[in-house]
């Protein structure tokens, strides 16, 4: 088997090569525009070499990684964060980098992550085609709700009802301002079709998935918020205890801790951030319609701030998403919080 370490860039890579067999071993600078990447990798697939790379997790890779895949090779992702602290030398070249992930691999220290199927990885296009397109439309509606508000008119919501959008076109307008109100409509009125479209092709695939279904069962959570979840952690078995979900999401304060004097900031962030925004607008939407939800996000927000309360609460549902997920169980009371919530009991230990 030949081990490679692949140092990648958008436009090249460098390797580390290493014949087990034979002990050959080398370096080289491969790049792509040419397809001398490509051809390197297809002349060991004829030469009947068995191929493992190991490369850190990286951007603009797709199209590396289906060609590893078609010619049967090993691929192996790893953590960036985890192999960052395992380089001594304080030298760093890219081939500096394609050898220590080819150390790594030799040595059984190659931190490996969890990597999508490709059917998931499309189903993620669409949740983030259709998020991007949903921001597209609210920078359009603030737009049209600036030129309104600009003229003394302050509808709010009511300036996309029918009546509203009427008022807005009889607005008498300078001519660059009335060229601006008439181009913004026209983006809504294509928009919309558009996003319904794709809201009905989420809803299509989160009634395939018996998971998601059982996640929509609980207050405040929709077909996109749990399909996001089911698709991006993947799968359950990844994580021993609930709390490492509030971690992989990035709701969790960053610590600078010493000398027993604890130091804790914003949150890390360092999840996906749309399974991170779905999360806190589900909690919101939960807190506006179940009432044990809605007590619990007051009392937070009358000791810290609203935006402090609203990420707990969604680190908070992602824990009970998991734990739902985790025990093939739909919503239920007892699922609220304490230990004992839902359950008979007895109060100051009278019987």
């Amino acid at each position: 088997m030949m081990i490679i370490g692949v140092d990648y860039h958008p436009s090249f890579q460098t390797i580390a090569f290493l014949m087990e067999e034979t002990g050959e071993c080398g370096e080289q600078e491969l790049n792509h525009s040419d397809g001398q990447a490509e051809r390197f990798y297809r002349d060991l697939k004829q030469r009947g070499i068995c191929v493992r790379v190991g490369m850190e997790a990286t951007g603009y890779s797709r199209w590396f990684e289906r060609l590893l895949a078609e010619l049967g090779f090993e691929v192996w992702i790893g953590d960036p964060a985890e192999i960052k602290t395992k380089r001594v030398k304080k030298k760093k070249t890219d081939r500096e980098d394609a050898r220590l992930l080819q150390k790594l691999l030799l040595e059984n220290r190659f931190p490996r992550i969890w990597v999508p199927d490709p059917e998931n990885r499309d189903l993620r296009q669409l949740l983030w085609h259709r998020h991007r397109l949903v921001q597209m439309r609210t920078r359009i509606m603030n737009q049209l709700q600036a030129l309104a508000m600009n003229e003394g008119y302050r509808w709010k919501k009511k300036l996309f009802s029918e009546q509203g959008r009427a008022q807005l076109e009889k607005l008498s307008l300078a001519p660059w301002a009335s060229r601006r109100r008439q181009e913004l409509l026209e983006l809504l009125d294509r928009m919309n079709p558009t996003i319904e479209e794709l809201t009905a092709a989420v809803e299509r695939e989160a009634r395939k998935q018996p998971a998601v279904q059982r996640l929509m069962t609980h207050p405040g959570v929709g077909p996109l918020t749990a399909l996001a979840f089911v698709l991006i952690i993947g799968t359950w078995e990844r994580f021993p205890r609930g709390k490492q979900i509030g971690n992989y999401v990035g709701m969790i304060p960053s610590e600078d801790s010493s000398a027993g004097k604890q130091r804790l900031g914003h949150i890390s962030k360092q999840g996906n951030s749309l399974l991170r925004f779905l999360l806190v607008e589900a909690a919101q939407a939960a807190a506006r319609v179940h009432p044990d939800w809605r007590r619990r996000y007051v009392h937070l927000a009358m000791r810290r701030h609203r935006s402090i309360a609203k990420v707990a609460m969604g680190r908070r549902l992602a824990v009970r998403l998991y734990w739902m997920w985790r025990n093939g169980c739909e919503y239920s009371p007892s699922l609220e919080f304490g230990s004992y919530a839902g359950q008979l009991g007895t109060g100051h230990g009278a019987k």
